[in-house]
């Protein structure tokens, strides 16, 4: 078995991640995140399963909007899948997601990506 590389650890929530921390267990949702309801269900359904943490895509306002009650009823930390609308990345750090998945290569304006990083 190859030998694990030096990492710096880093949290999500309060799951380790890097570093010596145990291999983290991510997997993400199929349905759409703003069907509040089927989303929660699906995220603890997850977390049951044995996910540590668990990513929504929020390619829409609406998705946003709903991730405060996701958070609210999640076990595991909830990372923010964002493609193409900086805005998406910013209105999740809002609503307090513990992590966000940035592809910088679907945002191509570098001022929209430094305003996400500086959030």
């Amino acid at each position: 078995m190859t030998p694990r590389r030096k990492t710096r650890q880093m949290f999500v929530g309060r799951v380790p991640l890097g570093g010596d921390a145990p291999v983290v267990l991510q997997t993400m949702t199929s349905g759409y995140t703003y069907e509040i309801d089927k989303c929660i269900a699906e995220v603890q359904k997850l977390a049951r399963a044995g996910a540590d943490v668990v990513r929504v895509a929020v390619p829409e306002k609406r998705d946003t909007e709903a991730l405060p009650h996701i958070l609210a009823a999640s076990p595991v930390p909830i990372v923010a899948d964002v493609h193409f609308h900086f805005q998406r990345a910013l209105e999740a750090i809002e609503a307090g997601v513990h992590k966000i998945r940035l592809n910088p290569g679907n945002i191509k304006d570098r001022q929209q990506v430094r305003k996400v990083i500086a959030a």
